[in-house]
């Protein structure tokens, strides 16, 4: 369907200059201006290039919204009359692939654990701030866990650079273990 729109295109394009005749501006006695002749192969070769170009452009875009990444605005460039994705579809291809990789994290509520419950102790141990560190740098993350807290509920490495949806689960798994005990201020 592409090839033939581009056809079409083009060959309307070519039937529009051969219909244009000889150049108004030109006598009766003078010849017509040049009009140049159609590569009609490189245009539907152009043509093609883009629409393909298109459609890869057009999948990243997708599979980049649905994994909630903000998809890249102008991945495609022109060069020698070809059209391809450019360097920053490479960099977005990455972005989908470590996205994927993520592991998804079940929800507090599946361990029987109100959300509410962990904001309200998020936002008094941390302000809510996944990434918040205390001023010795002992307690770390959203709900301020030390490193073997962290590492008791499945944790590893450092929890404020964990994402917020593994804090809230592993927050979740703390508390349906040991109540808010662990937390003898804000829980």
């Amino acid at each position: 369907m592409l090839a033939a729109a581009a056809t079409l295109a083009i060959g309307g394009a070519g039937a529009a200059l051969a219909a244009a005749g000889p150049d108004s501006s030109a006598g009766p006695d003078e010849p017509a201006a040049h009009l140049p002749a159609l590569d009609r192969a490189s245009q539907l070769e152009r043509s093609l290039n883009v629409g393909i170009a298109r459609l890869g452009y057009t999948k990243l875009y997708e599979q980049a919204d649905r994994l909630g990444i903000a998809p890249k605005r102008d991945l495609a460039r022109t060069e020698a009359g070809k059209v391809r994705l450019a360097d920053g579809s490479a960099e977005l291809r990455k972005e989908i692939a470590a996205e994927r990789r993520k592991p998804d994290y079940a929800t507090p509520e599946s361990v029987g654990i109100d959300q509410s419950t962990l904001d309200a102790i998020a936002a008094c141990e941390s302000g809510g701030d996944p990434t918040a560190v205390d001023a010795s740098g002992t307690y770390r993350g959203k709900y301020q866990f030390d490193l073997q807290t962290w590492a008791s509920v499945g944790g590893s490495g450092d929890p404020a650079a964990a994402p917020e949806a593994e804090q809230d689960y592993r927050a979740a798994l703390l508390m349906s273990r040991s109540g808010s005990s662990p937390w003898p201020v804000c829980g």
